[in-house]
């Protein structure tokens, strides 16, 4: 008998391509897709259920099927595609979470857990350091948003995992999420015609490809290779970094530097009016960055992406077109943009040290 495997989120754009994904492996006998809502999708051969995570209603579904793999993809964000206000997309984060592993935990045939992440756990401060690693503790705690959701889920599987030590667990944190059906919010504030930025700052950002995403979901849900290890944390990126202003001159798409008030503000009014999910948590990536290490991603879990941070945020420009200038052009205005900044700093150096000596 192969694998019974249960794909919560499957009304989600990513959930969907996996759960279609998943069918064509070997190993699986059948595939239980979940979601509260209907989805817009193909699903192949699986089995659709609609059923809330938040309800008890879960246990039942694992109990009929006997499904020994869950594969938890209902963890999500903002953005296109979310579905539902954002406190029922909280409560679906946290309680259908909380839902889904009691009935884990009471179900005798589940044998594999995997759960979507995300690298958000970690925060984002100035102080924090250049590199993260699994074990690094942020150095201060997300405040709210998606990120937040993202610490007390992982919270949650932890105790999971200590009460049900024969259940297989391994929890993969994704980096930003791109590719040409990428529905983050993120990749909507990409495809902003002008892209608001933090006065004086440049943050480094990591994307892992969406195709990668399903390869490395794939491999959690089976079993082990030899030599590997899929029980665990891993941070899941693409090599390399990219600045965000290399990323405007890839869009073709011209900046506004702002101070950071004025950033607040102006993500508080896009969210007023639908336009995009510009949330406190988005805007300290976009000041701070988020860099992490993967070599536990290689050396344990043994995946290898196909694609690095540039080549996966090349094949996410190619699926938005062109912008407004030609990225030649938006890269001499993000220049010029940068100079006359650098030039009013210093002169506002210059004037304070000429005041300075005057007095």
């Amino acid at each position: 008998m192969g694998k019974v495997v249960l794909v919560t989120g499957a009304a989600r754009q990513l959930g969907g391509r996996f759960v279609r994904r998943v069918q064509r492996d070997p190993e699986v006998a059948r595939v239980i897709a979940v979601d509260a809502v209907a989805p817009p999708h193909r699903l192949g051969s699986a089995e659709f259920i609609r059923t809330d995570i938040r309800q008890s209603s879960i246990a039942r579904v694992l109990a009929e099927h006997a499904v020994d793999t869950v594969v938890h993809l209902a963890v999500t964000g903002g953005g296109a595609g979310a579905g539902g206000t954002g406190s029922a997309v909280k409560e679906t984060n946290v309680i259908g979470t909380m839902q889904l592993l009691g009935a884990c935990q009471k179900s005798p045939t589940v044998r594999r857990l995997v759960v979507k992440s995300s690298t958000s756990v970690y925060g984002g401060a100035s102080r924090d350091p250049a590199v993260f690693t699994e074990t690094t503790q942020p150095k201060s705690l997300p405040a709210g948003g998606f990120a937040k959701d993202a610490v007390e889920v992982e919270s949650y599987v932890r105790g999971f995992a200590r009460r049900r030590p024969d259940v297989a667990v391994c929890v993969l944190r994704f980096a930003n999420i791109l590719g040409p059906y990428a529905d983050s919010a993120l990749a909507e504030y990409f495809s902003m015609p002008v892209m608001p930025t933090v006065l004086g700052y440049d943050p480094r950002l990591q994307f892992v490809h969406e195709d990668d995403v399903l390869d490395v979901l794939r491999l959690a849900a089976g079993e082990p290779g030899r030599g590997t290890l899929n029980s665990g944390t891993f941070n899941i990126a693409g090599d390399g970094v990219l600045l965000l202003s290399q990323c405007a001159r890839r869009l073709g798409r011209p900046t506004v530097p702002l101070l950071l008030p004025a950033v607040t503000w102006v993500g508080s009014a896009l969210r007023a009016v639908g336009a995009t999910d510009f949330s406190p948590e988005q805007i300290r990536l976009l000041t701070h960055g988020r860099v992490v290490e993967t070599s536990q991603m290689r050396d344990v879990l043994g995946f290898k992406p196909m694609y690095t941070t540039v080549e996966t945020f090349a094949d996410f420009a190619r699926s938005r077109g062109k912008g407004l200038l030609p990225p030649e052009q938006a890269g001499q205005v993000v220049d010029r943009v940068a100079a006359a900044l650098k030039v009013d700093s210093l002169n506002v150096g210059v004037a304070g040290a000429e005041e300075g000596a005057q007095r």
